[in-house]
């Protein structure tokens, strides 16, 4: 062991102990509250927030604020107290933000200004009083009254406003919740974009539905399933991967616009782009294609971005439609030595996998060579919103085969920044051709691959009794707020994201 990770431990070391010292006293003052009464009153009621207030008196002088101010009640944490012998200033955070607070001994009174004094970070409470500035300027509220709600008995983080360990921040969420705005921040404008998602969907005529999450095939994706089981039914199921065949039961039975803000759940790796358990919005459209979807996701993205450009790791992203639009092979030969059209001959892509060093072994076949070659030398280049269309039927077994070149399917992605963020299609609605796609994948999976689909004999038995023209897709929720919010890790813009067990 080093010295310098000896000074290391032994300062966490008696981070630790100083931290534990605090818990003491602060169980210490919640005897004494036991003691003297209810520890844990609920009979506070604010009538304001700090954001009202704030916003109501932000722009008046201190004149016009005293000659203004009425009696305001709020309630929250106190995440800063600063003591001067007989006046205490402290701040309070709630839900819309936060405000400063006063208190003197000389219009309290000495007993309720001694119990004010003995208040600390992190404790919740209830405070009436009016407002004014002080000498620098500053909004605060003269405390009349002052009721502590809530004892907290671990000290908040020593700089509470920095906060910073990462790990630390992802495994206490409640903790970086309190001790970083810009954290709250985020989370906020999650809520405003999957709102803002379901409202332009819900005004176009789409209805919101849900499907199980719990089901007896893991369909709608090629990924590996997480796998439970049912003691009543005697029977694993599997965690959902997709909504898709659902969603389009529900077309089948009537309903021409369906959409679902669901959790998915694939049994992946972890990354900066990959949680086991995520968000999606999936959507269908009746009588529609894939074309009309892109330019529906062009409107969708513009109105939730909230701006023509956004900011993300440094670059500048245009939302601004309509977003660009290439194909597959388009992509490919951009950024190799190969042609268009020799991006689309197998034996040209087999030796440019090679050069490329694509493990033989996770290769797609034939031309879902195409798809292995775009991942590696085009899809991380593709920084402004771009639509990647021309994807081999190979490595689409929901979608409808082109009508010009059955090679391929009328399908496309969506890539900013680098990343996928949209996928869709025209659905495949001929039952024969979907079965023998069912097939080949049953195939791909007897010789190895966890990933590939499963027979779902009840999904073509559907199809059978007719699939209107649809067109469908499915936008990732998570990596589309770490592009609105310049968060560049998916564990920034999950509240709960999944962690090894603490301690190993």
């Amino acid at each position: 062991m080093t010295k310098h990770s000896e000074k290391s431990n032994g300062g966490a070391g008696h981070s630790v102990e100083r931290e534990n010292e605090q818990i003491l006293v602060r169980r210490g003052k919640l005897r004494e509250l036991r003691e003297t009464g209810n520890a844990y009153p609920n009979d506070f009621r604010p009538d304001s927030t700090t954001g009202e207030l704030v916003a109501g008196f932000g722009d008046l002088d201190g004149d016009a604020v005293a000659e203004q101010s009425g009696s305001y009640r709020l309630a929250g944490r106190l995440v800063a107290i600063r003591k001067f012998g007989k006046s205490t200033f402290l701040k309070l955070q709630d839900a819309a933000g936060g405000l400063q607070l006063f208190a003197n001994s000389q219009e309290l009174g000495v007993e309720p200004y001694q119990r004010i004094k003995k208040l600390d970070l992190g404790d919740i409470v209830g405070v009436s009083g009016s407002l004014f500035r002080t000498r620098t300027g500053e909004l605060t509220l003269r405390i009349s009254q002052l009721q502590l709600l809530v004892k907290a008995l671990r000290p908040l983080p020593e700089k509470w406003h920095g906060l910073s360990d990462k790990e630390t921040r992802y495994r206490r969420r409640y903790v970086d919740l309190i001790a970083n705005p810009a954290v709250r921040e985020v989370f906020r404008r999650r809520a405003e974009i999957t709102s803002g998602i379901r409202s332009f969907l819900c005004r176009r005529g789409y209805m919101e539905v849900e499907t199980p999450m719990m089901q007896p095939l893991a369909g709608g994706a090629a990924a590996r399933p997480f796998v439970t089981h049912h003691n009543a039914l005697s029977m694993d199921l599997y965690l959902r991967v997709a909504p898709e065949l659902y969603l389009k039961r529900l077309v089948v039975g009537g309903f021409e616009r369906v959409f679902e803000l669901n959790r998915n759940f694939r049994n992946e790796g972890l990354s900066r782009q990959h949680n086991p358990e995520f968000t999606m919005c999936e959507f269908y459209q009746a009588y529609a294609d894939y074309r009309e979807l892109m330019e529906l996701i062009e409107q969708m993205l513009f109105e939730v971005a909230g701006a023509g450009h956004v900011e993300f790791d440094g670059t500048r992203l245009d939302f601004s439609p309509p977003f660009a639009r290439m194909s597959m092979a388009e992509a490919v030969a951009a950024n190799t030595s190969l042609s268009v059209e020799e991006a689309v001959c197998e034996e040209k892509l087999a030796a440019l996998a090679d050069e490329l060093e694509i493990a033989r072994e996770a290769r797609h076949e034939g031309l879902g060579l195409l798809a292995d070659v775009f991942e590696v030398v085009a899809e991380h280049k593709l920084i402004n919103p771009t639509f990647v269309t021309g994807f081999p039927t190979a490595v689409s077994p929901l979608a409808r085969r082109n009508d010009d070149d059955a090679r391929f399917v009328d399908r496309f992605e969506l890539f900013i920044a680098g990343r996928e963020i949209a996928n869709g299609f025209s659905e495949l609605n001929d039952p024969d051709d979907q079965r023998r796609r069912f097939l080949e994948q049953v195939a791909r999976r007897e010789a190895g691959d966890e990933e590939a689909h499963l027979l779902d004999e009840d999904y073509v038995r559907a199809l059978e009794y007719g699939l209107a023209p649809t067109a469908g897709a499915g936008i990732g929720i998570d990596r589309l707020v770490m592009l609105l919010t310049d968060s560049p890790s998916i564990r920034d813009v999950i509240l709960f994201p999944h962690l090894r067990r603490e301690g190993g």
